[in-house]
């Protein structure tokens, strides 16, 4: 009787392995397929040669809590965009911030009477999505473009993110996101390396290859009625841009990725905030995945490739979590099975394998995305991207963990802000906030948006 219940728990830890080895493998062939195809496939922008048009009126919604540091430089790089002036509103979405910002966006807008509307939340649930919910009932313009606070964008980045909707299928639009403070420390160093590898390949593969391009939450828009078709952003959400991403994608809305329209943010400078936010990534990512990776994978009106690749986006987050059963699981069957010492080996060689081929495959992308940004000097730190990938593989695992406990205990997600290190580059924030209305404020820097 010990014997079977020994054997009948070998079993089962061997069917595990073998299926998260099945996993590895899938996303290590996925990875190299994407850089492969940026490296030599055909490559799609069907919208970056609009130039003139009958361009609609937007409202850019720039989300805000506690941003006294940086919501001057957003509002006044917007203030200098080149679309036209009466079919562009800016519009604040300042959710119960206690410092500064309130008062920084109030002088802003008296300056610019014309160009604001302003949307001040002083309650009501925490979170993006849940402010983004009710500033959308003030919105009347059919295409919202969104911001955060500490992202800058190009003169024309408007204009090629308001483009894609000219299609009539198109639902959502991503553009890229670039670091502007990169050569901080080694961190930011990092990270920019990681959001070269996500955007110029991962992002751009996924359009060429007609699967799931992801609506990031910045740098990027939804179509209004679209977003109401869904019934609106999910209050309740902390991804709730992965959300809209998969439920505009079940109801045959498309979401575009732009390679080119560049909008520059402000990376974590700290490895705590680096791994708070990854942290409520990945918790929010995988609330986004049970909720929709069932519907996604049964609905009839998504090809077989979308659904597959959606899937496996999905499912991105739970895959460090995965690596960690797997190598115990392998390090246990090893010393187990010593009568079967075929099979430990075979399994101890697997998780080898992958450390090998499946850790380089992302490595790869990230090199391609250096190679194809024309900056390769950055490639001489791709050996240092083991401690972020190590980083990143306790913090997502420890997030998992914690998501799990407090789903048995019903305690609900909360949201929590990243914090930021820019020092106001344009005018000091004091000086900002005890400006008389009407004070003009300088526009800060202008970004030429020259492509990748």
């Amino acid at each position: 009787m010990e014997f079977d219940l020994r054997a009948i728990e070998l079993d089962l830890m061997t069917a595990i392995l073998g299926f998260i080895i099945l996993l590895l493998v899938i996303y290590t062939i996925r990875h190299y397929l994407f850089t492969l195809n940026r490296l030599f496939g055909r490559q799609r922008q069907p919208y970056l040669d609009i130039e003139q048009a009958a361009w609609p009126q937007v409202v850019v919604c720039v989300a805000a809590h506690n941003e006294e540091k940086v919501i001057a430089d957003a509002l006044n790089a917007l203030l200098e965009v080149d679309y036209p002036r009466d079919k562009l509103i800016i519009m604040p979405v300042n959710d119960r911030s206690t410092d500064g910002t309130r008062k920084i966006i109030d002088r802003i807008a008296a300056a610019n009477p014309d160009r604001f509307m302003l949307f001040h939340r002083s309650a009501g649930r925490p979170g993006k999505a849940a402010a983004l919910r009710d500033a959308t009932e003030k919105i009347q313009a059919e295409i919202i473009i969104i911001f955060d606070a500490d992202y800058l964008p190009a003169r024309g980045l408007i204009k090629q993110l308001v483009a894609p909707f000219f299609d009539p299928e198109v639902g959502a639009i991503m553009g890229r996101v670039v670091p502007i403070n990169a050569g901080t420390n080694l961190l930011t160093r990092l990270l920019d390396l990681e959001r070269a590898g996500g955007y110029q390949v991962d992002q751009a593969a996924r359009m060429n290859l007609g699967l799931v391009p992801q609506y990031g939450g910045t740098v990027g828009g939804v179509r209004r009625c679209a977003l109401e078709e869904i019934g609106g952003w999910n209050s309740d959400m902390l991804a709730e841009d992965t959300d809209v991403t998969f439920r505009l994608l079940q109801n045959g809305w498309k979401t575009v990725y732009q390679n080119r329209s560049e909008c520059y943010e402000e990376v974590p400078e700290s490895w705590p905030v680096r791994i708070r936010q990854i942290s409520r990534w990945s918790r929010g990512h995988n609330q986004v995945m049970g909720r929709n990776l069932m519907g996604l994978l049964r609905n009839p009106r998504i090809s077989w490739r979308e659904r597959v690749d959606g899937a496996l986006l999905l499912c991105v987050f739970i895959m460090p979590p995965l690596l960690v059963v797997g190598w115990s699981l392998t390090i246990i069957q090893f010393f187990m099975t010593s009568h079967q010492w075929l099979f430990g080996w075979l399994a101890l060689s697997g998780m080898v394998a992958y450390g090998a081929f499946g850790t380089n495959a992302a490595f790869f992308e990230i090199a391609a995305a250096t190679y194809l940004d024309g900056n390769r000097n950055r490639i001489r730190l791709l050996p240092l991207n083991i401690f972020g990938f190590l980083v990143s593989l306790v913090s997502i695992t420890r997030a998992v963990i914690k998501q799990i406990l407090d789903a048995i205990q019903k305690r609900e997600l909360v949201w929590q802000k990243t914090e930021r290190f820019r020092v106001a580059s344009t005018t000091p924030v004091q000086e900002l906030i005890s400006a008389p209305p009407g004070t003009q404020i300088s526009p800060p820097v202008e970004f030429s948006g020259k492509a990748s």
